[in-house]
C-alpha cells in the first residue's frame, strides 16, 4: 500500500488537494462520489497504520466524532465501506484562528467574546455528551467566512464512558504547553474544568495578543503555568472591562477546583458580564512588565533549570494523559 496523492481514488472519495500535513497524518480536500459533496479526509501515514495503540485511538476519535452533532463542531462523516484507515469529514470555508491572531493579534473585544461564546457552547455540548477536547488551540478552532466557529481535531479527545488507553507514542503528539491546563503537565487525565482552562487562554491571547505565560522557552512557560499567576489583561489593554478579565483569570486558575464549576458558567459569565462578581483576582497578580530586563532574565534561568527536570518527567508522566 502506497502513500496517496490528489487525483487518486479512496472509496467513495477522490482526493482534490492537500490541505494540511503534520507527523502522523495527511489532511485532503475530496470529492464524495456519493453525494458529490467537498470533504476532508484525515489519512494517517502508512507507518502508524499498523500501530495497535495508534489504530485504536484514530478508530476512537472517529467514534467520538460520529455521535457528535453540533453546529459548533464538525461533522464526521460516515462512509459506505472502507479500504484503509481514515476519518472523513465535513468541509469548512473558513481560516483557524491562529490566522485570524497572526493577522489581528489583539482582536475587538465584542468579536473576541463572541467567538468565545461559541466555543463555550459546543464545550457546553460536548461535555454532556461525556466528551473533553483536551487540546483547545486556535490551530484547533475554524472560523466561518460568517464568522460562525467549529470546532475540529478530536486526537486526544476523551470519552469519559469509556475504559482508560494508554497510548505509548504520546512524545510524539505533544505540543505548545500554552493552551494546556497545569493538572494536563501533570500527567492527569484532566476533566471539563481543563477546556474550560484552554478556552480561557484562548480568549486572553484574543483579547491582548500574547499567551497568559510568554515566556522565552517553552520550559519557563510550563514552570510559570503551575507556579505564577499570568498578567491581567487589562494591564496589557486597559479598554478590557473589569468584568471580562475577572472572568478570563476565573477560567485560568491553576486549581481546577476555583474554575468556573462549567462551561455553562463560562458562557454565562461571558454572555452576562453584570452578573459577574470582582473578586479581587486582578489584584493578586504581579505586574511583569514593569519587572527589570534583569529579573525576567533571572526568571527565565530558573524556568529553564526548575521547569527542565518537570519537562523531563513529565514524558514519563505524560503517557498516562490519554488514559
Amino acid at each position: 500500500m502506497a502513500e496517496l496523492a490528489p487525483g487518486q481514488r479512496l472509496d467513495q472519495y477522490e482526493l482534490v488537494a492537500e490541505l494540511a500535513r503534520s507527523g502522523m497524518a495527511t489532511l485532503y480536500r475530496a470529492i464524495d462520489h456519493e453525494s458529490g459533496r467537498t470533504v476532508v479526509l484525515k489519512i494517517p501515514h502508512l507507518q502508524f497504520e499498523s500501530d495497535i495503540a495508534f489504530h485504536e485511538r484514530f478508530l476512537r476519535e472517529e467514534a467520538i466524532g460520529q455521535r457528535l452533532d453540533h453546529p459548533a463542531i464538525v461533522k464526521v462523516l460516515t462512509p459506505k465501506s472502507k479500504s484503509r484507515m481514515y476519518i472523513a469529514m465535513e468541509y469548512v470555508q473558513g481560516q483557524p484562528l491562529r490566522e485570524w491572531l497572526r493577522r489581528t493579534p489583539q482582536l475587538p473585544v465584542d468579536t473576541a467574546v463572541a467567538l468565545a461564546i461559541q466555543i463555550a457552547d459546543a464545550l457546553v455540548y460536548l461535555h454532556a455528551h461525556d466528551v473533553v477536547h483536551r487540546d483547545l488551540k486556535p490551530e484547533n478552532v475554524m472560523i466561518t467566512p460568517y464568522e460562525r466557529v467549529k470546532l475540529m481535531d478530536f486526537g486526544i479527545a476523551l470519552d469519559t464512558t469509556q475504559r482508560k488507553m494508554t497510548w505509548g507514542k504520546l512524545s510524539q503528539t505533544f505540543g505548545t504547553p500554552d493552551y494546556m491546563a497545569p493538572e494536563q503537565l501533570k500527567g492527569q487525565r484532566g476533566d471539563a474544568r481543563t477546556d474550560i482552562y484552554s478556552l480561557g487562554a484562548m480568549l486572553y491571547e484574543m483579547l491582548t495578543g500574547v499567551v497568559p505565560f510568554p515566556h522565552d522557552n517553552v520550559y519557563a512557560s510550563m514552570h510559570a503555568k503551575g507556579a505564577e499567576d499570568p498578567t491581567p489583561p487589562r494591564q496589557i489593554r486597559p479598554e478590557i472591562p473589569p468584568a471580562l478579565e475577572e472572568t478570563v483569570l476565573h477560567a485560568l486558575e491553576r486549581d481546577p477546583a476555583k474554575r468556573q464549576e462549567s462551561a455553562f458558567q463560562l458562557r454565562e459569565e461571558l454572555a452576562h458580564p453584570d452578573s459577574v462578581i470582582i473578586t479581587g483576582r486582578a489584584a493578586r497578580q504581579p505586574d511583569t512588565h514593569r519587572l527589570s530586563a534583569g529579573a525576567r532574565t533571572w526568571l527565565t534561568v530558573v524556568g529553564w533549570a526548575a521547569a527542565g527536570a518537570a519537562f523531563i518527567l513529565g514524558f514519563v508522566v505524560l503517557v498516562h494523559v490519554l488514559r
